[in-house]
């Protein structure tokens, strides 16, 4: 049995389909097929049912499957304490964020980070939260971006900052006229939102739950599945319907003033809590310690901004931290 083999049966696991699990684990199918029937062989035990479409887990498999993931688990902290007498802050960092963070955050962070710690190679990603909650878990990622709230067994978190959210309108919209404006006025409005998946849009259900009774009524709601903030704001530009974002990603600037134009809610205005999560094992607190005083730097340097009149660049600053 070999570390190698137990990868195989998670990834497969995961996937539930030998092809895509071979491609993510960087082999031929055939290759990742004999090593799992190899392990089953010595095992004695039949890890998955196979069938010309699908592949499934075993109920002894499960158990298998989950004593392997912790096995491969605690492999990387093996590796993570030979480094930990070296400098913490030279060893490489795979940092994960949501895809409502990561393209506000990143631009800002990378460069902050390199400034604070320039012998450490850094290693971005975004995703949606459950795939880079699997990923932290597995040891692909080091620490992740996420909103609050995040719960998974031995990891930590630690809050950032709070961000509140935003209605993005087109010129000329007849809500421009207010200067807030109540969660209930968007049950009557065409509302842009991602699709799910997402824990933004599932934050926005839960901020004004009345749009919820919408959500399948084409008049009220447009459901951009699988696409981006980005891709929601450009639909605002053009008249398409309005939008609710998170502040560092209203993005007004971007265009001819006038275009696009937001307005915050009326209290209780709704937010997102953002934070730091990682593995309690993770052997490397300066690496942890860094990113935080750099998401920090950047909140700050965002606060100058706003108050200098530039608004929706990067988020508001930083409350205090908790872990």
């Amino acid at each position: 049995m070999t570390l190698t083999e137990l990868r195989y049966v998670v990834t497969l696991a995961q996937e539930r389909h030998f092809g895509r699990a071979a491609e993510r684990c960087f082999v031929s199918q055939p290759t990742l097929s004999v090593a799992v029937k190899k392990l089953e062989e010595e095992l004695g035990v039949a890890l998955f049912e196979r069938s010309k479409s699908t592949v499934q887990v075993t109920p002894l498999g499960e158990k298998i499957v989950q004593q392997a993931q912790r096995v491969l688990e605690q492999s990387s902290v093996i590796k993570e304490l030979a480094n930990s007498g070296k400098d913490q802050l030279s060893s490489p960092l795979r940092i994960g964020a949501i895809y409502t963070i990561g393209p506000y955050l990143f631009p800002h962070l990378v460069p902050e980070l390199t400034r604070r710690a320039p012998k450490m190679p850094l290693y971005i990603e975004e995703g949606m939260t459950g795939d880079l909650r699997r990923k932290l878990r597995n040891g692909e990622l080091d620490v992740i971006i996420i909103a609050l709230p995040f719960t998974e067994t031995d990891v930590l978190t630690k809050t950032l900052y709070e961000e509140p959210f935003e209605v993005l309108l087109p010129s000329g919209h007849p809500l421009l006229e207010q200067e807030s404006i109540a969660k209930e006025q968007l049950i009557s409005e065409r509302l842009l939102m991602l699709g799910e998946g997402h824990c933004f849009r599932d934050q926005i259900l839960e901020a004004c739950p009345a749009i919820g009774h919408q959500i399948n009524n084409p008049e009220n709601t447009l459901i951009a599945e699988g696409g981006s903030l980005e891709t929601i704001r450009h639909m605002v530009a053009s008249g398409l319907g309005i939008t609710v974002l998170p502040y560092s990603a209203t993005g007004t600037g971007h265009y001819e003033a006038g275009v696009l134009e937001t307005r915050p809610f009326k209290d209780p205005a709704p937010s997102r809590s953002v934070a730091l999560a990682w593995r309690a094992s993770f052997p490397r607190p300066k690496a942890i310690d860094v990113i935080s005083q750099s998401i920090a730097e950047c909140q700050n340097r965002a606060r100058h901004s706003n108050e200098n009149g530039l608004h929706g660049q990067t988020s508001p600053a930083p409350s205090n931290d908790t872990v």
